[in-house]
């Protein structure tokens, strides 16, 4: 298995890692002909949506994406992966790539200094370790399946095999939900 990891800005090489951890092999998507390789899922990782919306459209890699998604691609986004999934951002009328059936609220945990670590359960994999950094959460679903709850509100989702995160697995000791991403796809 062959899993393409966007690398334009944030966690990608912590991703990469535990891809390999995993067994399966991972390249860097940087430029519109890289996505033109053989791969069967990829990941976008958490930095700043907006600065990574603006990229992926300058470098004419939204669509793609998009269309890779559609036809059933899997796909995992975190943090700012997430936004970048979402069809609704809350207060912001931009929409990027836009095929998962989530309305996500930006930066909802506050700054920096609102970052923090915690356990949850997860959906078929039991309390796992999670880190949120400037983190979203999900607001609602319209088709989207929620997968854990931290103090009520969504932070990871399911769509077919789309995964949405709100905090940072690639953080954590075990490839746990990278794991769970090459399982689902």
């Amino acid at each position: 298995m062959r899993i393409g990891v966007l690398a334009l800005q944030g966690a990608f090489i912590e991703h990469e890692k535990k891809i390999l951890e995993c067994g399966a092999e991972t390249f860097e998507i940087r430029q519109r002909h890289d996505i033109e390789r053989s791969f069967d899922g990829l990941i976008l990782p958490g930095g700043e949506s907006t600065v990574m919306g603006k990229l992926l459209r300058e470098l004419e890699l939204i669509d793609p994406i998009r269309e890779y998604i559609k036809s059933g691609m899997g796909v995992m986004g975190t943090c700012a992966g997430l936004i970048l999934l979402a069809e609704h951002i809350s207060d912001d009328n931009t929409v990027h790539i836009g095929t998962m059936g989530i309305t996500v609220k930006r930066n909802a945990y506050g700054r920096q200094l609102g970052s923090f670590c915690t356990n949850a359960d997860f959906k078929d994999l039991g309390e796992i370790p999670m880190t949120f950094i400037r983190a979203p959460y999900i607001e609602s679903t319209s088709r989207a399946e929620i997968l854990s709850t931290v103090d009520k509100r969504a932070v990871a989702a399911r769509e077919g095999k789309q995964l949405a995160l709100a905090f940072h697995p690639e953080l954590e000791e075990k490839p746990l939900i990278h794991e769970y991403f090459l399982n689902m796809i």
